[in-house]
């Protein structure tokens, strides 16, 4: 299998075998690599990529990297799969293919102290590609790539596709602020005006993407910053 080409100021880094590239991303930042590197690890049957960010901006604005790498995924695999494949997000970090789950979003960073300039942050994703269950219909929920008509979408092109669009969406970002991802990022996600969990209504998101969420007559924020995984 061929490894992704990446755009400029983007450096790939595969790992290989059980290797998470999250965790491998974590270690490398705390060590110093630079902004910009993408560890990925390709198996046969599920794809996981994560980026290492160095923001210059204190926690709960650096945290737009989030929907701006899971806005990139959708870009790249909606420009990838058939027309009629519907890819959304989950505010909290699941992917959705057809409705069903097909991976899900992580963060971390060095701190999470919101007023804090982190000094890295890291976004990564893991997408499933063949479902391993004896009887994947007993779970309608879940479900994998290649079992929504996406077979010929491979991982390297997908890889590759995705580091592309995120790269846009960072020109962007820097250039714009907030306004035109957030726009992007809510046609996108599922759930707006719907009841979540017993927490109450998602009513959408604020400025910096955090969660609202109306209980009887009180609205609460949820900020991106709770998605935090920081080990």
């Amino acid at each position: 299998m061929s490894e992704p080409v990446f755009p400029p100021l983007l450096t790939g880094h595969p790992v290989q075998g059980g290797e998470d590239p999250f965790q491998r991303a974590q270690a490398m930042a705390a060590l110093g690599c630079d902004a910009g590197t993408v560890v990925y690890n390709i198996q046969a049957d599920r794809l996981r990529v994560a980026i290492v960010f160095a923001p210059e901006v204190s926690l709960q604005d650096a945290m737009a990297m989030l929907p701006l790498c899971s806005v990139g995924f959708q870009n790249a695999l909606g420009a990838l799969a058939p027309p009629e494949v519907a890819v959304h997000l989950d505010w909290d970090g699941p992917i959705r293919v057809n409705g069903a789950t097909c991976g899900v979003f992580h963060v971390a960073a060095s701190t999470d102290v919101p007023d804090d300039e982190p000094d890295w942050l890291i976004v990564g994703w893991e997408l499933a590609l063949l479902q391993t269950s004896d009887a994947p219909g007993e779970n309608p929920d879940i479900t994998a790539l290649y079992d929504e008509g996406c077979a010929e979408v491979t991982a390297p092109q997908l890889v590759e596709s995705w580091s592309r669009h995120t790269l846009t969406w960072l020109n962007r970002w820097q250039e714009d602020g907030n306004a035109s991802l957030h726009a992007e990022w809510m046609g996108l996600l599922r759930g707006v005006g719907e009841p979540y969990g017993d927490k109450g209504v998602f009513l959408g998101t604020d400025e910096r993407f955090g969660m609202l969420i109306r209980d009887g007559s009180d609205t609460h924020l949820v900020p991106l910053t709770k998605l935090l995984e920081n080990g």
